[in-house]
């Protein structure tokens, strides 16, 4: 039998969430204890189903296939909403699934929801976000996280070596974030320090939120057009990223003003191999957080306690000269 035969997937939508909660009363849903055939149930929330989100789906979803065991996920996408993300987490707490996989929405919002599922004693394993350290502490039973302020960092490193290369020893940088995310707050420390530690007399002239493509480009050309005299743009997340780009193109100064930016994708790709505008980013492979949080929840599952809660996902730092080779590896797009 081929993995993927072995691995049956289904994938529940938020909008069907109410359907899964009453088909759930009824004896046709196996066990989440492989009563039908031995198969697990596995619930699995995504904050977005592109870009990184789309890599740790793939990742979890070809550890699963690459298992022995038979695993059927119940997944959704959250969107960023608390409201959906809680609706769903309350279908898999009541369906019993084996464990739960989530990058959370909200630091404190989503704590409600991974408390009741881990006080029904449903392993939930993070990646990416995750609830406050307290809330961690208690219902959380691993976080694969890389290390953002490392992540920041190794960004912030590689900015002062660009702009020391190229004279300019007290940059004016403009931030394009995702901090309504502690994640992001975290990026943005680590680079902030790097730069700032390499050349003092660095300046953060501004730092707004831009997470989402189409409100990180107005965000990013409003920016430029108050201060025309920026020497850079720090991308926290992929959206943020493009978005920087996009709009230096778009305000004409290609050449005077370098991106530096977070989280690989085949576009992001596509535009750090021409070098003129985006200078480096920093990622996380979703597929790689995706396999670790897979390995993760089958260690739950089967009553291994982690040696350390957080479980460090690498974190790789991509030049123009490497972005070719990227997007060799990954011909999918999927990071």
């Amino acid at each position: 039998m081929s993995p993927i035969t072995r691995t049956r997937r289904r994938v529940l939508a938020v909008a069907a969430a109410l359907a899964a909660s009453v088909a759930l009363a009824g004896c046709s849903i196996p066990s989440a204890d492989g009563g039908d055939g031995g198969t697990e149930r596995i619930g699995a929330l995504y904050l977005d189903s592109q870009g990184f989100y789309g890599g740790v789906k793939k990742g979890v979803q070809d550890a699963a296939d690459a298992d022995s065991k038979n695993v059927d996920f119940l997944e959704s996408t959250s969107a960023g909403d608390v409201s959906k993300e809680s609706s769903f987490m309350n279908t898999l707490t009541s369906s019993a699934v084996s464990a739960i996989i989530l990058s959370a929405v909200s630091t404190d919002g989503s704590v409600p929801a991974v408390r009741q599922a881990s006080e029904a004693g449903i392993p939930v394993i993070c990646y990416n976000t995750c609830v406050s350290d307290d809330a961690v502490d208690q219902y959380v039973t691993a976080w694969v996280l890389g290390d953002p302020l490392k992540f920041g960092g190794d960004l912030g490193k590689q900015a002062a070596a660009y702009f020391t290369e190229a004279g300019i020893t007290a940059p004016r940088m403009g931030v394009i974030n995702c901090e309504q995310y502690e994640v992001c707050q975290q990026r943005y420390k680590g680079f902030s320090e790097a730069l700032t530690a390499a050349l003092p007399g660095t300046v953060f002239v501004a730092n707004q939120e831009g997470a989402e493509v189409d409100t990180a480009v107005s965000t990013a050309e409003q920016m430029l057009s108050a201060n025309p005299d920026l020497d850079g743009l720090y991308g926290e997340a992929g959206g943020a990223t493009v978005g920087a780009y996009k709009a230096v193109q778009t305000r004409g100064l290609v050449g005077q003003v370098a991106v530096f930016g977070s989280d690989m994708t085949s576009d992001i790709a596509a535009e750090l191999a021409d070098g003129s505008v985006l200078k480096a980013v920093v990622d996380i492979s979703g597929i790689e957080a995706g396999k670790l949080a897979f390995a993760a929840a089958q260690d739950a599952i089967d009553g291994k306690t982690p040696d350390e809660k957080v479980v460090a996902a690498p974190i790789d730092l991509y030049l123009p000269a490497d972005a070719a080779g990227w997007t060799e590896t990954h011909p999918d797009g999927l990071p």
